[in-house]
């Protein structure tokens, strides 16, 4: 059976694991303030790795922008104990999928111009 090629991933363990204990810091030593700097690091490092029929994946999300709400989800988790996490959980994937884009394409050099001195 031959191996499917519509999606492949080349991300290996080195960078993985380095990325995965940098979040890991930012998170722990903020005490989970910072977490959405950590999910910006590594939703960048699994787009990079990402391709879809051949297109690489980007992603655009910046840690600002999931900031507010983290804070909020944050507090609210804190005062629910754990309840609201099931909320968190369906809105963190959304904001990740919304801010997942393909990479823009890199257009071909061309050597060929147009002779705009020519006289017509």
């Amino acid at each position: 059976m031959p191996k499917a090629t519509r999606f492949s991933f080349d991300g290996g363990a080195a960078t993985y694991v380095g990325t995965a204990i940098l979040g890991i810091l930012i998170t722990t030593f903020t005490l989970g303030i910072c977490y959405p700097f950590a999910v910006v690091l590594t939703e960048r490092w699994r787009c990079k790795h990402t391709f879809i029929d051949g297109q690489q994946l980007v992603f655009k999300g910046r840690a600002v922008g999931l900031f507010g709400r983290w804070l909020r989800w944050l507090f609210l988790t804190i005062i629910t104990l754990g309840v609201y996490l099931f909320w968190v959980a369906p809105r963190l994937q959304e904001w990740k999928t919304v801010n997942t884009d393909f990479a823009a394409p890199i257009a071909p050099i061309s050597s060929w111009a147009p002779n705009v001195f020519a006289a017509s």
